[in-house]
């Protein structure tokens, strides 16, 4: 992988999304302000990462906007940074239940201490820009 032009030091800017015909929904309504998640029109399962056309009945697919919240599945706590421009470690990354998409998870860092973090927390969702581009990924904050 090549450093963007002029964005800086290739070690502080991280990998950078590369949508394509399917994922392009999910990066335009992020680039909004909105997380979305594909849905079938036809039998209404989410389907994600997303598809060309539905996994069970082959219907076409929309992407729906949904608030982020959700409830921690699992997570690790990143005691090295190995991804060039995610921060200072210790951090943690956790997989996501979504609340508005049964079935679906999304990854994400958590704010925050990452000795606090534990599985079955409540978190909620908000934007952050992608150092180095014009992408903005869900990062994740634990809900008293």
């Amino acid at each position: 992988m090549t450093a963007p032009e002029n964005t800086g030091d290739w070690r502080t800017i991280p990998p950078q999304p590369l949508p394509d015909v399917d994922s392009q929904g999910y990066w335009d309504a992020t680039a909004t302000g909105q997380i979305a998640i594909c849905r079938c029109t036809a039998c209404r399962s989410w389907t994600h990462p997303p598809l060309e056309r539905c996994r069970h009945c082959g219907g076409p697919l929309a992407y729906e906007p949904i608030s982020g919240d959700g409830i921690i599945n699992a997570f690790i706590v990143m005691h090295r940074a190995s991804v060039p421009g995610q921060g200072d470690a210790p951090h943690a990354i956790a997989l996501i239940d979504l609340d508005d998409a049964p079935g679906i998870r999304l990854t994400g860092r958590i704010t925050g201490d990452p000795n606090d973090v534990r599985v079955g927390d409540r978190v909620t969702a908000h934007l952050i820009n992608v150092a180095g581009g014009d992408y903005r990924i869900p990062e994740f904050s634990r809900v008293s």
